[in-house]
């Protein structure tokens, strides 16, 4: 089975690496080949091209071929996972720019001979969002947690009903100990292991 991380991050030195980390020695102890997308690192542009954004209803939407290996590697997908830290409530531009420009027709979603929207992921079997918040479960609950429906609920019109979904949030990430952060890192790890 294979897995693709996207970690959404520019600090190579952030928690949201040290989780992607643990993720990858979770999902390789229990048998994935893993792939690993630092998107920071990778210098994947988040904003869409106007010439992307023109050809996104042509026969060849993917213009970039960034875009172009990130798809490759979904393909052949049976878990995704996103690790981002929770920034004005959502998903860093980057993440939210990665799902914009990867699912894209042909690939999130196709069409079917009455021309009704179908998932193009169902061999996806299994979406993980892990993310950090500086705030408390209560607030990020009264601002509706974007990242976490982006994942939840509006990704799996790409992968179907049926695809399972594991959410691992850490709530007050900015006032948490180094013991409670280790904590963390190892309930993801056997998360992943669990897989």
């Amino acid at each position: 089975m294979r897995a693709v991380i996207i970690v959404a991050n520019p600090d190579p030195g952030s928690f949201s690496h040290a989780i992607a980390a643990r993720v990858r020695a979770g999902l390789e102890g229990a048998g994935y080949s893993v792939i690993v997308h630092d998107l920071c690192a990778e210098g994947f542009r988040a904003a869409m091209s106007a010439e992307e954004r023109e050809a996104y209803h042509g026969n060849l939407p993917v213009l970039d071929p960034l875009v172009e290996e990130h798809i490759a590697d979904l393909r052949d997908a049976h878990t995704l996972v996103f690790v981002y830290p929770t920034w004005w409530g959502s998903v860093p531009a980057v993440l939210k720019g990665w799902f914009e420009r990867v699912m894209v027709p042909g690939v999130g979603f196709v069409f079917n001979e009455q021309h009704k929207v179908r998932p193009g992921l169902t061999h996806v079997r299994r979406l993980v969002g892990i993310t950090t918040y500086g705030s408390s479960w209560r607030y990020v609950k009264a601002i509706n947690d974007n990242g976490r429906r982006t994942i939840k609920r509006a990704l799996r019109l790409s992968t179907g009903w049926g695809t399972r979904s594991i959410w691992l949030p850490l709530y007050r990430m900015d006032t948490l100990g180094g013991s409670e952060r280790s904590a963390f890192l190892d309930r993801v790890e056997r998360k992943m292991r669990s897989l």
